[in-house]
């Protein structure tokens, strides 16, 4: 290939995305949760899922009523068609609110919930990093967890 051909993308190659522009695609037309308003949503049903890893949720806490779901096998354990789908989980009409450690991972996850037919998947702003600044409940264990 010359020089000039280099940088070129081949005609038949997917699209080339930032991440930014996939973030913010993710977000379009999503109402995202603030902090604070978390504890109303899981007093109303909310089913929020802390997707974070082991690393980050011992040492910084738990929100109470989530539950944690490891986010290679979050699409297995929500999918209500899948073999390996979590016992009591959401039906594609709850509202399903994805949680991470600072609301960037959790955005991309809600997506691919949205994808799965939740269409009412979205994140927490910030992720639990924000949830804790607001001096809302954490707790040492957490609530559910599904493996």
């Amino acid at each position: 290939m010359s020089e000039a051909g280099a940088g070129r993308r081949r005609a038949d190659s997917p699209a080339q995305h930032s991440i930014d522009e996939i973030l913010a695609a993710s977000r379009a037309g999503v109402e995202r949760v603030e902090p604070a308003a978390l504890p109303a949503l899981i007093e109303q049903g909310a089913h929020v899922i802390d997707i974070r890893p082991v690393t980050m949720r011992e040492p910084e806490g738990h929100i109470p009523g989530a539950t944690v779901i490891d986010r290679l096998v979050l699409e297995w354990r929500l999918d209500p068609s899948s073999a390996d789908r979590m016992s009591k989980g959401p039906e594609h009409e709850d509202l399903v609110i994805v949680v991470c450690n600072e609301g960037y991972y959790s955005s991309l996850a809600a997506r691919d919930l949205r994808d799965l037919g939740f269409h009412r998947a979205t994140d927490l702003i910030g992720g639990f990093r924000a949830y804790a600044e607001t001096e809302q409940p954490v707790a040492v264990e957490p609530t559910r967890s599904v493996r």
